[in-house]
């Protein structure tokens, strides 16, 4: 076969048009897949005999065909199961509203009380910071921490005991919405 093209992007381009025409032309019917091998150990001397049917022949039942496309189907069939449900525009603006209630950012200084298990409670260090600009509940953003000592300690030669100082959280700025 002769290219009347003397450049050889264009020889590779006819050569590719022409293997792959070729390959689809033959390449109507594909390979048959073989049957996995078995599992179970036979006896060299026995040969499984086909058991009698003696039920009528019925209609041919459609195989299932252990393929990458046919996987990709079952996938696609089971998706609107995997999803979650589509909200109408409404129930979106809802949800969105609700994440986006105005707030303001305050600041000043309060104290955090000690809990019950003895860790700071900046909860309601931030609510008392915002219900003293006028808000009703607030979170904190900012904490400090300081420690503070009895003069104990600054006596010379004595030696420092764990109860002489203690640490205070203090909520420094918080978000504050109505």
């Amino acid at each position: 076969m002769m290219l009347s093209s003397g450049i050889p992007v264009l020889r590779l381009g006819t050569l590719t048009f022409a293997v792959l025409s070729l390959l689809l032309v033959t390449g109507r019917t594909g390979w048959p897949q073989s049957a996995p091998p078995a599992l179970g150990l036979q006896e060299q001397g026995q040969q499984a005999a086909p058991a009698p049917s003696t039920a009528p022949l019925s209609p041919p039942t459609h195989e299932e065909n252990p393929g990458l496309i046919n996987e990709m189907g079952k996938l696609f069939d089971k998706l609107p199961s995997i999803l979650p449900p589509i909200k109408s525009p409404s129930e979106t603006m809802n949800d969105l509203s609700r994440l986006a209630k105005p707030s303001t950012m305050v600041s000043g200084r309060v104290a955090c009380p000690a809990s019950s298990n003895g860790a700071p409670d900046c909860k309601l260090a931030a609510d008392k910071l915002c219900q003293s600009k006028g808000y009703t509940e607030g979170k904190s953003l900012n904490a400090d921490s300081a420690e503070k000592c009895s003069a104990k300690v600054l006596i010379p030669g004595r030696q420092r005991k764990p109860d002489d100082c203690r640490t205070d959280t203090f909520v420094t700025s918080a978000l504050c919405q109505n």
